[in-house]
């Protein structure tokens, strides 16, 4: 006997009406009585007083019922946590380095809730290597960051590449004016880089800026973040390069220069499995290119 036919009985007994029930289940009377008969045949008992107005349920009918009721509520039940389930399963993980935040990307997070509000985002601050096995182990789905790697099972793309500036201590002498500042008088400072693990990151291409002039840091001084790195330019400790996006950020003793050679630069990486060709993902990636592509047109 299959599941329909149990809500086919429930119905008739609750209305204890032909009419009534076939219009409940959105059905002619005559397949619905047929139904009906059929049951009776595999119960081998008559469920229905059909010779009484209005019709009864049998005493076979009404056990029949209370298990039918049971089945059929059990049903909708392990339905219902299916949809439960699967709007779980609607999940993307998106892991990021800071830095990556005061550019377009939360722009694309806006823009992909507004196209996928059912769909729930999960934002992981990690580094860029630390992306690359959460890829992997399929703890993330994308990635964002700035360290370029390679592995068969990822895909990445450069998204932007952003130009770097010097953040410099308020009233450097190398503030004075608004001209670009040279990396070689760069040099001639301590040089706060970031983070000082896990490595390669963001500290390798600060430091590859200057060695791709021939030049090295009078002093190198390491810190775990960019915040941590702007305190200490404001406390005049020393001088530290970063991408552009950075400049919207202005904490108090800080003040930012273009570097006056072009080259310097940092991309910003989006990187995701190479077999993830999911609804989401796909989504997500495609709002990525576009917003980051009119950012840079527009700065």
């Amino acid at each position: 006997m299959e599941l329909r036919q149990f809500r086919y009985f429930v119905v008739v007994a609750e209305e204890l009406n032909f009419t009534r029930a076939a219009d409940r289940l959105n059905m002619t009377q005559p397949p619905l009585s047929r139904q009906i008969q059929q049951i009776e045949e595999d119960v081998g008992l008559p469920l229905f007083e059909r010779g009484v107005r209005p019709m009864r349920l049998t005493e076979a009918g009404r056990i029949f019922y209370t298990h039918a009721r049971r089945l059929v509520d059990e049903a909708d039940e392990v339905a219902q946590l299916t949809r439960r389930l699967a709007q779980l399963a609607e999940r993307i993980v998106i892991g990021f380095v800071p830095s990556t935040l005061y550019g377009a990307l939360p722009a694309v997070i806006r823009a992909f809730r507004e196209a996928a509000p059912k769909i729930e985002v999960s934002l992981i601050e990690m580094f860029t290597v630390e992306q690359l096995g959460a890829l992997k182990g399929a703890r993330i789905d994308v990635g964002f960051g700035r360290v370029r790697f390679d592995d068969p099972q990822v895909i990445r793309e450069v998204l932007t590449d952003e130009p770097l500036i010097a953040a410099l201590p308020e009233g450097h002498r190398l503030t004075a004016g608004a001209a670009p500042v040279d990396l070689a008088a760069l040099a001639q400072e301590t040089l706060i880089i970031y983070p000082s693990t896990p490595r390669p990151s963001f500290a390798d291409q600060q430091l590859s800026a200057f060695r791709d002039q021939a030049l090295e840091p009078r002093a190198i001084h390491e810190v775990r973040e960019l915040q941590t790195a702007l305190g200490l330019v404001a406390a005049q400790v020393g001088v530290t390069l970063v991408p552009r996006s950075v400049e919207g950020l202005r904490p108090h003793g800080v003040e930012y220069r273009a570097l006056s050679k072009a080259g310097a630069s940092s991309p910003i990486i989006m990187s995701r499995r190479l077999q993830d060709n999911t609804p989401s993902t796909t989504l997500l990636c495609e709002i990525a290119r576009d917003l980051f592509t009119r950012h840079a047109q527009s700065a």
